[in-house]
Parts: structure tokens; sequence; C-alpha cells
């Protein structure tokens, strides 16, 4: 690669070598074109005539399945597999074994490389690694843009200038704009190869030591002191920084023969490609992490100390493929409006950070990198999912007009927040709110909720690697109420599994993991894990009001079970001498059907009742909420759903327990309207939601409400919505 030449001559030279000494009958070089295509570059082995004839999608046979997936593909039987797709003018079908591995460049498959034999064999992993480190270097030619211009490979070139709207997944809510930011360049990587291996494994371990001091400063910044989320979040990031498998590949990597930096872009891409197809969503979160320490570490061992955090001097929109959370810390919160990701997670780290700083994301934009430029205009609208890339005036109008009408309506909401949430004839609805992060709590005095009606405890233990200790616990429970002052807290039990997995905890794949092990599933079988958590809310909760209650309960039996471990909790307390709380009280999730029939007994047993309406309602209906096939398909507002409420709430105030909805159900005007009609009082929703439903309960006279959803409440009809909001509109309901 250092000798003379140009650049396709090279890869001839390549493609004759590896044969040699791979013992191989045939070695080729695909690489990528414009339009998604992967062209024959390079061959030993096939017909001269296919090289720049044949062509393949991605995707498309088996070079194009590992374009596709980014993954090796090691086959010993490759004209059996069901992607093989035969190209007469390259003769291959006479070779058996098939072994293949992209060419990555900054993120992106740019081709891949082959090698194959007649005979039947499977390459061994030696082979595999070899041809993964000789595709780096390959890759570094495909860059220098001798072989395919660059701006072929830019994506949908055609569209520069044009208007563009892209589509993507609301992960932090709100509108922002502001020009085209891109976070980082790519770092480059122009020495592939050691020339001292034992030089190279020195820099690495140097630069190791370097990030992890780094690392440490960032933990004691100054914004950090006060400790919450944002801490947690970077204690867990130093954790991967120190992850003694991440670093020995590297280690590996260079003992293989490549640089210090190289074998850091290696391991880092090995873990992209492995990762994005990981269905775990913790694992496949961690991809912004692992690339934001890998870019670092490089810096590091180039010897690279420029700043290349862009400095935000007007309105700015972040773009990424993805981001790690220590980077986002360091842009100006004043200018930057907005984030849009390639890739991300709604409860990536990164996202965390963002909504603790109020900043909108959108995430999983497919191609934005290939549709926008630095210094454009760019609008990003989460709640409709898009994000318009040099917008028309049109748009930017209906932004601004947008904008306008957000901040007026906050600031009216703003100004009704000490207003009680009573009707017009006098009957009082308790507003709480729902929470999870120590970042929520502020929203308390903002919104002038009464009380937090479910804290999911879950978080702090979704972002470590490891089981939180009791008193790390503890901290967080106990700053909670301590913000709520004289405000009711009711914490949930760890509610884990389905799609909320944590690391220290070993799962099973599951058909229907909605419905499977989680919940108080996983605690009552996993009893330590509960009663760590008990212990620590009655520790937060000394001299105060204790509210716990559990998620998922399927029977009275279970609750008896989960009051039986609190018990034992309460009793170790007195005997270690510990200042227990004030009150205990205890209650439990409805959120299986099945509980309702058992619903007298229960009412008997516990201090109070949550209704969780996102879960009740897809077992109520039988219908996952997952399914984009089926989330418009049955309504909330169904004539079956109103009854089967009505019910629990009647069965509650005869047995005068208090019962709260937690769901979204709750926090939506029109639907809250007819669950306060349907007798309910206490009402749990997010923040956000609070204004808008306070401001509809303000504009009703509860005694005709009743009086028209009781009639309409036996309909056969699928839903009643329509009727209650003519009902709305007639009566100047303000929904």
């Amino acid at each position: 690669m250092a000798g003379g030449g140009d650049a396709q001559d090279k890869l001839d030279r390549v493609v004759r070598l590896i044969a040699q000494n791979m013992v191989a009958e045939v070695c080729s070089i695909y690489l990528a074109r414009a339009g998604g295509v992967l062209e024959l570059f390079s061959t030993e082995g096939l017909n001269e005539e296919a090289v720049h004839q044949t062509r393949l999608s991605v995707g498309e046979g088996l070079v194009g399945l590992v374009a596709e997936r980014g993954l090796p593909l090691n086959l010993s039987e490759a004209p059996q597999h069901p992607r093989f797709a035969y190209r007469p003018e390259t003769g291959e079908e006479i070779y058996h074994s098939f072994l293949g591995v992209p060419v990555r460049r900054m993120g992106r498959v740019v081709g891949v490389l082959v090698v194959q034999n007649v005979a039947s064999r499977s390459y061994t992993p030696e082979e595999v690694e070899a041809l993964q480190t000789i595709s780096m270097v390959i890759a570094e030619l495909v860059g220098a843009g001798d072989l395919v211009a660059q701006t072929e490979l830019a994506e949908d070139v055609s569209t520069t200038g044009k208007s563009v709207t892209l589509n993507g997944t609301m992960f932090a809510s709100g509108v922002g704009a502001g020009v085209a930011v891109f976070h980082q360049p790519q770092v480059r990587i122009t020495r592939t190869i050691a020339d001292s291996v034992d030089d190279e494994k020195k820099r690495l371990d140097e630069a190791i030591d370097t990030l992890g001091t780094q690392l440490e400063e960032m933990i004691e910044h100054p914004n950090l002191a006060h400790g919450g989320e944002h801490r947690e979040v970077l204690e867990t990031y130093r954790m991967f920084a120190h992850d003694r498998g991440w670093q020995q590949k590297m280690r590996e990597a260079v003992a293989s023969g490549l640089t210090a930096e190289a074998a850091v872009d290696k391991v880092q891409q090995d873990n992209r490609a492995r990762m994005a197809k990981i269905h775990d969503p913790y694992l496949r979160e961690r991809i912004g992490d692992f690339e934001d320490l890998a870019i670092r570490l490089i810096r590091i061992i180039q010897g690279d100390k420029s700043d290349y955090r862009a400095v935000l001097k007007r309105d700015s929109v972040l773009v990424a493929r993805n981001i790690g959370p220590a980077e986002l810390m360091d842009y100006d919160q004043k200018y930057l409006k907005a984030i849009v990701l390639e890739e991300g997670s709604s409860t990536a780290h990164v996202v965390i950070i963002a909504r603790a700083m109020g900043v909108p994301v959108l995430g999983r934009v497919n191609n934005l990198l290939g549709h926008v430029q630095a210094g454009e205009q760019i609008v990003v609208d989460t709640e409709n999912a898009h994000a318009y890339i040099r917008p028309g005036e049109d748009v930017i109008e209906t932004y601004r007009a947008t904008l306008k009408l957000q901040e007026k309506l906050l600031a009216e909401y703003a100004s009704e927040r000490d207003l009680p949430a009573e009707t017009k004839d006098g009957f009082k609805v308790d507003l709480l709110m729902n929470a999870g992060l120590l970042v929520d709590l502020p929203s308390l005095d903002k919104t002038g909720a009464e009380g937090i009606g479910l804290f999911r405890t879950e978080f702090q233990f979704m972002v470590s690697p490891v089981l939180p200790k009791v008193d790390e616990q503890t901290k967080i429970y106990k700053t909670a109420l301590d913000i709520a002052g004289d405000r009711p807290v009711v914490f949930r039990t760890l509610d884990i599994g389905g799609d909320k997995q944590v690391p220290f905890l070993p799962r099973d794949e599951e058909e229907n993991p909605a419905m499977g092990w989680r919940a108080i599933r996983v605690a009552l079988d996993r009893p330590a894990l509960l009663r760590f958590q008990l212990r620590a809310l009655l520790y937060a909760a000394s001299g105060k009001t204790l509210y716990v209650m559990f998620p998922m309960i399927a029977e009275v039996a279970e609750f008896r079970r989960c009051r039986v471990i609190m018990q034992k909790e309460i009793e170790r307390l007195k005997k270690f001498g510990k200042v227990p709380p004030v009150a205990v009280k205890i209650g439990c999730m409805l959120e299986v059907p099945a509980l309702s029939w058992q619903l007298d007994i229960l009412l008997k047993e516990i201090d109070f009742l949550s209704i969780g309406t996102n879960d009740l309602m897809q077992f109520f209906f039988a219908c996952d909420r997952s399914n984009p096939r089926l989330a418009d398909r049955y309504d909330l507002l169904a004539p079956s759903v109103l009854a089967f409420l009505h019910m629990i709430f009647k069965a509650c105030a005869e047995a005068n327990v208090p019962v709260t909805l937690c769901g979204e159900m709750g926090g939506r005007p029109i639907e809250a309207m007819a669950l306060v009609a349907l007798g309910l009082r206490r009402i749990s929703i997010s923040p956000t939601s609070i204004g808008p439903v306070k401001r509809m309960i303000r504009s009703v006279h509860m005694g005709q409400l009743q009086q028209f959803l009781l009639s309409n409440i036996g309909s056969p009809e699928h839903s009643i919505r329509d009727s209650l909001v003519h009902f709305a509109r007639d009566h100047g309901i303000k929904v």
C-alpha cells in the first residue's frame, strides 16, 4: 500500500497477495457507489471482464448481505445460502467456500473484501481477523477519493438545496430550530500498521490512563456537585471506560500489528456492527457511549488536543449519528435548540441528559447525515416526529406560530398554577404528577402539582451495570421526598423486565415480554432485590409518611407476599434502632384485569389503589400497544372501558379506598373529562399535562357531564369520543 502506482493498481496487487497467502482461488474487492450499489473493483480468480461490470445492490447476494449487516460472513457452502446470487459473467458458481468482511470507514460500509475456495471449508478466526485488519487499510485508500469520488458517495446528493422532510422518533419532546451544527468531525487515522508492537502497546496503555483521568475530572465538574441523574450517568460512563473486556480487545488488536489508534477504531467498528444487531435495548443504547469513548481515546493517542466542539454563537440544531452523554454537556444550552440523531434510543444516556437540559431530541432519522450540510436551517418538531431540512417559508412561519402559541399557553398555565382543579359546581380533583428522575422534581412547583402519584424507580437500576447498593438508592428516594416537602410521593417498586431490562439480571428471550417475567414477578422470584429496595425506601422516609405500591399484581395472594416482605423490613428497622417513617401506606397497581374479580377482597387489605391504564388497556383489549398496526384499533373511550373503570371507581368509593389513575389516559383533556365524570378524583399525569387538564376541569359543570356520560356508557358503538367532543364544544368545556 505504501508503494508506487495508482489506486487501482494497488487494489489489484492486494487481491493477488491475499489469494496467494490464504491459498484461495478467489479474492475480490467490491466498493460502494452512489445509490446503494456495490461494484466489483478488483479480483483474482473471477473473470477479469466482470471488473467494473458486476454490480449488486446492498442486501443483494452474499456480498450485499455483508454490506447490509456490516458483519463478516463465513460459509462452507455458499451456493446453498438463500441470499446467494449468481452472476454468469463472474464464473463464481464453482466456488463453495465464502468469506466476506465489510470495509468500513467513518462508521459506514464502503466496500466488501471477499475470498473464495473451490473446496468446502470454514475459514479460521485468524483468517477472519486478518481480512478485517486488511480491510481497514483498504478503507483508507477508498477515503482518498481516487477510486470513487467522495461526492458520489454522499447519499441523496440530488436533494441538495431542496427542502426535505425527514421522519424519526421522538426521544425528548418539544420544538426547536436553528442552523445545523455537526457534532465533531470524525477522527482520521492515517497510520494503520505498527512499526513496533511494543511501542504501540505503550501508547495505548498511556492513553487509557489519560482517558481515565479526564473522566474523573469531568465527574467532579462543579455543575455536577449536586449529584442526581447527571452524575449517575457519567459514573456509569466511567465504568464503561474501565471495562476490562474493551481494553483487552484493543490490546489484542495492537498485538496483531495495528497501531494503537487503528486498534481502537477496529474494536469500536466491531462493537458498533455487533451491538446494532442486538435485541437487548440496554446494550443497543450503549453504542453512543462506546463511540464517544473511542473518539476521545484516539484523539489522546494522536496527541490531538484541539477542541473539536463547535462553539455555538446562534440558535443551533446539533446533528450526529450518535453522541455520548459527556459530550453533550459541553455545548452552550443557551443556543442549543434541538438534537437530531441518525440512531439513538429514548432511554439512552444522552437523551436523559437532554431532557434534563430541556432540549428536544429526534432520533432514528434515516440517512440524516446524507441530507444535511453544516450551516443549513433545520426545524425540529418532535411531536409530529419531523425534521425539516432547508425548510420553506411556510414551514418556518408555522414553526414560529407554534412556538408563540406554545409560549402563550405555557404562560397561561403558569398563571393558573395556584388555582384549584375544581369544577364549576364545586367538585375537587387532585392533580398529581408522574416522575422518575430527580430532574423531573422541579416541575412540582412549576405546575402546582399536589404531589407525585407515581415515582418510577427503575431508571437507577437500568443505567447501573451492577445492583445499586441500599445507600445509593436511599439517597435518590430521600432527595425526592425532601424536594416534595409535605406533598405525598408514591413510590412504585421496580417495574423491570419486558422492554425495561437491567444489565445485572440475566434474562431469556420471551414470546410476549409484556406479559412475561417482569415487575412484581421478578421481585418475588428475586426477593433480595425487593427487600433491598424496600429497606432503602424505609430509610429515606425516616420521620415521614411512606407510600409504596407494587406493580403488575395479578391476584391478592401476590400482594400478600409483598406485604409480608415489607413487614419483615419494618421489623428489621426497629431491631436496628433506625427511625421509622411516621406511617407506611401500602397499595398496588391495577394493571391486570384478573385482579378486578378479587376487588372486594383486595380493597380490605390495601391503603390505596392506582390504575395503570397503559398496561391495563393492552391486556383489556388483548392488543399489543407497541404494534403500529394496532395503534388505533381500539379507543380508550370505548363504552366497555368506561363501564369497567366506572365499576372500579364505584367499588373504591364504597370501600373508602383512595384511587388514582396514573396512565397516559389521564393526561389527555377529553379522556380526563370522561374519567372525572365517572367519579375519579385523583389523577397522576406528566407535568406538561397538568395545565391543560386543570383548565378543562375548571370549565366543567359536573352534574351535566355525569348525566350525559352515564346515559351513553351502555352504547354499542366502537367509541363515544365524538359524542364527548361535541358535548364539550356545546358546553364551552376547554379540551
